[in-house]
């Protein structure tokens, strides 16, 4: 796996600005977080790069902890939280598709 990246303030707005458009890829429900969840957020993550994460109301985690522990289980870093909804990004070492400023 790759190693997890310092964003800076700049990088994190580029971003957040991309991430507006996105709809969320990965849900995460009533299971929590699963082996599953984070095995199909790998792959998302992986040909995507950046990734919208929503948790359902009925998840036992809290938004805010579910977020960063996918993040953390992906190594992958958290660009934002905001209400249910997360932003994840980790760039691909091998065919990068966002190009950060």
């Amino acid at each position: 796996m790759s190693e997890l990246i310092l964003l800076t303030g700049k990088q994190k707005r580029h971003l957040r600005s991309l991430g507006m458009t996105l709809d969320a890829v990965v849900q995460l429900g009533k299971g929590g977080l699963t082996k599953a969840i984070i095995d199909s957020a790998n792959d998302v993550v992986t040909a995507r790069e950046l990734i919208k994460v929503k948790v359902l109301t009925n998840s036992p985690i809290e938004p805010n902890d579910a977020v960063y522990a996918l993040g953390e289980a992906l190594q992958a870093s958290v660009v934002q939280v905001i209400g249910r909804n997360g932003l994840l990004y980790r760039p691909n070492p091998d065919k990068p598709v966002i190009t950060l400023p």
